[in-house]
């Protein structure tokens, strides 16, 4: 069965950083993108962040987060990583990851495989 599960959700002060972790199981995780989504109370889930499935680890990142979060991922540990730095109150969010087979990255429906999220709070 494949599962992906976030942990390192916390409450932060504005400017502080998190890193958040996605471990994969049940599927092969090298052939799949992975995907980092967000929803805030009242507001539709959105694209965050995404890294290929290729070796060559391509990126992608949404303007309202580039410069701040970086997206990387340890195939031998299944795990995809989001750290977060210099985190704003408009940050606050249920973070999710999910996975799409596919060597690039994709848009929201395409996705296959979500985990439950992770709470992140930033205080101002």
């Amino acid at each position: 069965e494949a599962r992906l599960v976030e942990s390192g959700g916390d409450l932060v002060q504005a400017g502080g950083s998190l890193r958040l972790s996605c471990a994969a199981s049940g599927f092969t995780f090298d052939q799949y993108a992975i995907g980092w989504f967000r929803q805030a109370p009242g507001k539709e889930r959105e694209g965050v962040s995404c890294i290929s499935s290729s070796n060559n680890d391509i990126t992608y990142y949404e303007d309202f987060v580039k410069g701040r979060f970086t997206i990387s991922r340890d195939n031998a540990k299944n795990t995809v990583y989001l750290q977060m730095n210099s985190l704003k109150p408009e940050d606050t969010a249920v973070y999710y990851c999910a996975a799409v087979k596919s060597l690039l990255c994709s848009t929201l429906p395409w996705y296959e495989y979500w985990g439950q999220g992770t709470q992140v709070t930033v205080s101002s």
